[in-house]
């Protein structure tokens, strides 16, 4: 049997046995994917979706900017996952800029001796390396998503999705005329340039134009990733590259450290420490959840079969929930693995901007890349979230930067 089928057999038994064992007061070791069963779980997953296309970029280069971010997490494991299912082929080549600003990422610095993985420290506001190689393929992932980061660093948060952009579409209309052209550019882009889409606007196809500010405590970011398309689409259409923008939806799982202090890693990092979940607010604006794995087959799929120019959602339709209702799912899977005794608690934020502009609802239409990619999300939320917290219970500690 393969590790990947050893894994699904495994991932059944714990199922089976977790309603069978008595885990509400202690936890239970063989109740839990171990760290790296989970990680060939999801890689697996990732490499069924859209591994077929990955043969598009054998023997290549692959550039990945902020590749030490939470979504780089399995954006690079991905392709390197590829070269060990396919020892025949020329292998992709994967690197990684990044400023490393909130540190090296253990698992990043784990692969660094993966002789297909190179790890170069440059901050993408900066001017391109000018010994920079040759990458058939970008993607352009630099830059902070999280808004407790992005409110403190707004003109780096701009920069990034603006500046550091424009650098990576030059250096692709240079590279127009080479032996080795860019042939194929994702720029990632954020659900949040919709704003707070009105109610006849959910779920959120990739037309509505949004309800966004333009000066409010978030603007840096929305306002930088709409820019940041605008350019897009323009190199597209004058310069005749294949660029494609993908708007990621309330993706979490692993990669997302138990620092990055937006919802779920707070939720987790409460639980792990026997703490009660404390919301600073009534937790009553919805979204749905989209696992990180799911979410990284979408990416893949946009740019490797994307139509240039265009735009997609990536993320799930289904369930629509409440923050409240997330931090109540999060707590049962909390009792049940870990024996987790704390509740859910209301508060208020001591920062007045702490929710101003932040959207009521958020739930994409994906018609359109179920239609150009064959995109289709195959984690349910309650499984996903039940993995997230396995990985969070085995990366519980991340620098706070």
């Amino acid at each position: 049997m393969s590790d990947a089928g050893q894994v699904s057999v495994r991932l059944k038994t714990l199922k089976n046995n977790a309603e069978t064992k008595d885990i509400m007061t202690h936890v239970a070791e063989d109740a839990l994917l171990t760290a790296e069963e989970l990680r060939l779980l999801d890689l697996d997953l990732v490499l069924d979706q859209v591994g077929k296309d990955f043969s598009k970029m054998s023997g290549k280069k692959l550039l990945i900017t902020g590749g030490a971010g939470f979504l780089g997490y399995y954006l690079v494991q991905a392709p390197l996952h590829w070269n060990v299912r396919n020892p025949d082929k020329p292998p992709i080549d994967v690197t990684v800029y990044d400023n490393f600003l909130r540190g090296m990422p253990e698992w990043l610095e784990d692969l660094s001796a993966d002789e297909n993985l190179t790890l170069v420290k440059h901050d993408i506001i900066e001017p391109l390396p000018a010994d920079m190689p040759a990458f058939s393929f970008i993607i352009h992932a630099a830059g902070i998503a999280s808004p407790i980061y992005y409110r403190r660093f707004p003109l780096k948060c701009m920069d990034a999705n603006i500046n550091g952009l424009r650098y990576l579409l030059d250096y692709s209309v240079a590279a127009k005329g080479s032996d080795t052209p860019v042939e194929a550019f994702m720029f990632y882009s954020s659900s949040e340039i919709y704003g707070d889409p009105t109610p006849e606007n959910i779920p959120t196809p990739e037309d509505y134009r949004g309800n966004v500010s333009c000066t409010g405590p978030r603007a840096c970011y929305d306002e930088s990733k709409r820019y940041g398309e605008t350019l897009c689409v323009n190199y597209a259409q004058q310069e005749g590259l294949q660029i494609t923008i993908s708007r990621p939806f309330n993706n979490y799982g692993p990669g997302l450290k138990i620092s990055d202090r937006r919802v779920l890693p707070d939720f987790a990092r409460n639980i792990l420490a026997g703490k009660n979940i404390e919301m600073l607010s009534d937790g009553a604006p919805t979204r749905t959840f989209c696992y990180s794995a799911d979410a990284i087959s979408g990416y893949y799929k946009v740019l490797l079969s994307g139509h240039s120019g265009e735009s997609y959602n990536v993320g799930t339709e289904t369930p629509e929930i409440s923050i409240r209702e997330l931090a109540m799912r999060v707590t049962e899977i909390g009792k049940r693995l870990f024996g987790y005794e704390g509740e859910v608690i209301f508060a208020k934020s001591e920062d007045k901007e702490y929710l101003v502009d932040n959207p009521q609802r958020r739930c994409p239409k994906i018609d359109k890349a179920r239609a150009h990619l064959g995109y289709e999300p195959q984690i349910g939320i309650d499984e996903g979230l039940e993995r997230a917290m396995t990985w969070y219970y085995h990366n519980p500690v991340a620098e706070d930067a």
